[in-house]
């Protein structure tokens, strides 16, 4: 079935404006356009049409976000809904909630319109939307490929067309991947801020929220709103990194639009980072698997059969690490805060690729893949810094993204950045 056309906030905001019930019902009827197994992939709650209508006319006429709607990834509470997280017993173990999360909040405030909330890779463990228990979330335009995850559903809304914002976190690439495979500009904020600290959590000292839109205009608009645009008073300094072991279709269509930005990195600063970056992977998987089997101690045994197995593996794995594994961990995380404390006291950002091939075939979601996803996103989210994902379209038709690394999420070279792109 054909995509609908993509409206952005704008004409989002016309509609709502017009006819709140018909801008509610619209964004039903786009659901209902997904096919029945991609809905179920994709949809984990859906507003009704009255309630998503009132919702739309913000209490503020003048509200930033007024009348645009968004869906929510299913691990942010809002008041009277099961929160899942992709999972099939999380809802059972934990009260219902009786508030909205804080993002929610603010998204009200800001005159956003909550639509639903989207399903996700199990727990937020994966990279590829995949999901034993809701179905696979796939690419909207090739469905024989993955959105990317764990942020797949909030990636799919915002790609098919339903809605032009969506809410994910991102813990070790869980925006970027998707924002890249999909085409999307996507926003990832920093661990430990009061919108992320209600979500459930993954790995509570990595987890971070953030965005996706389909357009350079939206993503700026979006994060205006809610957190801001430092200023620019002089031209940002950065380089591009081409680490990983990049696919040439997509080295060379990351390296060509990071000229955008900034130059490639000299020889001994792409040395120098890449030896620091070197074991940023494995570092990310012990401490991610290390929190998430903290998180999980009351139910992983109990609830075993209920699990994904790949996703209880994972979890479980954070029970098993040596003493000699943790001490190699903890003095290679500390090496890289501090590389990446040095790196900005010279330079505003730098530049990565996002992914190392565009949307992974859905034969292909192995463990290897995940390793190279891993080891190009696993540096910024050690570092706990604010990632901006741009689209790279590659000649295939398909995308990948670059990363933005910043040092705050006010950084001045977001909006430079997304203007470059408009």
């Amino acid at each position: 079935m054909p995509q609908p056309e993509a409206m952005g906030f704008t004409e989002w905001a016309a509609l709502s404006a017009q006819d709140p019930a018909r801008a509610a019902r619209e964004v039903h009827q786009r659901v209902q356009q997904l096919s029945p197994t991609q809905q179920r992939a994709v949809v984990a709650h859906l507003v009704g049409v009255d309630e998503l209508a009132a919702a739309l006319v913000p209490a503020d006429p003048k509200a930033p976000l007024r009348g645009v709607p968004y869906f929510l990834k299913d691990l942010f509470d809002v008041a009277g809904v099961k929160t899942k997280a992709g999972s099939r017993f999380l809802a059972e173990v934990r009260p219902l909630p009786a508030r909205d999360a804080a993002l929610v909040q603010s998204l009200r405030r800001c005159g956003a319109a909550c639509a639903g909330k989207t399903h996700l890779h199990e727990f937020a463990f994966g990279l590829t939307g995949e999901n034993p228990h809701y179905g696979d979330c796939t690419h909207p335009r090739f469905p024989d490929r993955t959105t990317g995850g764990s942020s797949s559903g909030s990636a799919a809304a915002v790609a098919a067309g339903i809605v032009p914002l969506a809410i994910g976190t991102d813990t070790g690439g869980s925006i970027r991947v998707p924002a890249a495979f999909c085409g999307l500009y996507g926003l990832r904020l920093t661990p430990g801020i009061a919108w992320i600290k209600d979500a459930f959590p993954l790995s509570p000292t990595s987890d971070t929220p953030g965005w996706f839109t389909r357009t350079a205009e939206d993503m700026l608009a979006a994060t205006a709103a809610l957190v801001g645009l430092g200023g620019m008073e002089r031209a940002p300094r950065g380089v591009y990194l081409a680490l990983g072991e990049l696919e040439p279709e997509v080295g060379e269509a990351c390296a060509a639009a990071a000229r955008q930005l900034c130059e490639p990195a000299s020889p001994d600063t792409t040395a120098g980072l890449s030896r620091t970056f070197e074991y940023a992977a494995r570092t990310h998987g012990v401490l991610t698997s290390l929190e998430a089997a903290r998180v999980h101690a009351p139910w992983l045994d109990p609830r075993r059969a209920e699990y994904g197995a790949v996703v209880w593996e994972r979890i479980d794995q954070g029970r098993r690490w040596t003493a000699d594994d943790l001490r190699d961990v903890t003095l290679w995380h500390a090496g890289l805060r501090l590389a990446w404390t040095s790196y900005f006291l010279a330079h505003d950002f730098l530049v990565l690729p996002a992914t190392p091939f565009p949307a992974l075939p859905l034969t292909q979601l192995n463990l290897e893949n995940r390793r190279r996803i891993l080891a190009l996103n696993a540096p910024a989210s050690l570092g706990g810094l604010p990632v901006l994902t741009l689209p790279v379209p590659l000649p295939s038709g398909l995308t990948a993204g670059l990363q933005v690394v910043v040092n705050h999420p006010q950084s001045p070279v977001i909006p430079w950045a997304l203007r470059r792109w408009m």
